[in-house]
């Protein structure tokens, strides 16, 4: 499953599941191109540079199409090329509880504007350089989206909406030899951690729920599974959702 020769573009990798499918990306061979607000992103540059592998900070931020535009250029005068975006950045406020009906309206466009909007800089900026290549874009939803969350009700809205703009994508895209998929980790994450840390016993909750029985690594579990749909061997996937949950969510 190598990627060698590639490049690949990820979204919010300075952390968490972002920052696993960064690190296996590039140790499948590909360069990466860590597309993030803050200057963690520099810090997961140098640590893929530490273990002989090839990378690029993009200090971006999704919701602005002149930084998107920017990123994508930095990649492609970089290597040459782009061959995969992988848009898993979220809202800052994407782990704090609300309800529906008490939402204003900064807190949407805060959520729509990273998630949808980040999605749909990307796949504008990115076409020309994804069809010269025949690449790949994939996005990133969670159990929340598919089933909805009476905690973090925007967070499932925009990972559900997350399903159906690649869907579309995928029919707009496929004559052109692109292919679009989403994929549903359930990873250790710094908001998850940081849960556990305030309530230890929840970790091994979590763990019950999940038919393989432990909670994913983002780097070991997630970021292989990505490196696969970004990769040529899975040319013939298109619009399909793929869970890496340890069998947490089945109805997919």
């Amino acid at each position: 499953m190598s990627l060698e020769g590639l490049t690949a573009l990820v979204t919010g990798s300075g952390a968490g599941v972002g920052r696993g499918i960064a690190m296996a990306l590039a140790a499948a061979g590909a360069h990466v191109v860590a597309a993030t607000r803050s200057p963690n992103g520099q810090a997961v540059v140098d640590e893929i540079g530490s273990r002989g592998h090839r990378a690029t900070w993009a200090q971006c931020d999704v919701t602005d199409p002149a930084a998107v535009s920017a990123a994508v250029a930095l990649a492609v005068n970089t290597t040459g090329r782009l061959d995969a975006v992988v848009h898993n950045a979220t809202s800052n406020s994407s782990s704090r509880p609300h309800q529906l009906t008490e939402v204003n309206r900064d807190l949407w466009d805060d959520h729509f504007s990273v998630s949808i909007g980040g999605a749909q800089n990307f796949a504008a900026a990115a076409f020309d350089a994804l069809q010269e290549r025949g690449g790949a874009f994939l996005v990133l939803t969670s159990a929340a989206g598919m089933e909805g969350s009476a905690t973090l009700p925007l967070y499932a809205t925009v990972k559900g909406a997350l399903r159906g703009f690649a869907k579309s994508l995928a029919r707009e895209w496929a004559p052109c030899g692109i292919t679009v998929n989403v994929v549903s980790p359930l990873a250790y994450s710094p908001a998850m951690t940081a849960a556990i840390e305030a309530e230890p016993a929840m970790a091994d909750r979590l763990a019950r729920r999940i038919p393989l029985g432990r909670i994913g690594d983002p780097e070991h579990d997630i970021g292989p599974a990505v490196a696969f749909l970004v990769g040529p061997s899975a040319r013939y996937i298109t619009g399909q959702t793929l869970g890496i949950d340890g069998g947490h969510f089945t109805n997919l």
